[in-house]
């Protein structure tokens, strides 16, 4: 996949982004809960973001993305990251000094 804007985009990720979004959820819940197309929410960090786990090509990500409401159906957005295993380790480690920075 490659990381191109605008007009130029490759299928490929907008076929990632529609055959992996979570369908609506009526509430706003935390917890693990599992969707219909496999990924776990996990929560909803605002209005329109929500933090899932997914499994994709046999790999696993956790998935920061906005959302819009679009025929009352909630849709996932261009904005947002899907972090593999590893970067999602990288970030983790580097909580703390995340913190500190902010404090």
């Amino acid at each position: 996949m490659s990381f191109k804007r605008g007009k130029g985009k490759d299928k490929e990720e907008d076929d990632f982004i529609s055959e992996n979004a979570p369908p609506k959820k009526a509430s706003k819940t935390s917890g693990g809960e599992e969707e219909e197309d496999g990924s776990i929410f996990i929560c909803e960090v605002s209005k329109n973001r929500r933090v899932s786990v997914r499994n994709w090509n046999g790999k696993v990500f956790v998935d920061i993305r906005e959302f819009y409401l679009k025929d009352g159906k909630q849709m996932p957005g261009k904005k947002g990251i899907s972090l593999s295993m590893d970067q999602w380790k990288e970030l983790r480690a580097h909580v703390d000094e995340i913190d500190k920075a902010l404090a």
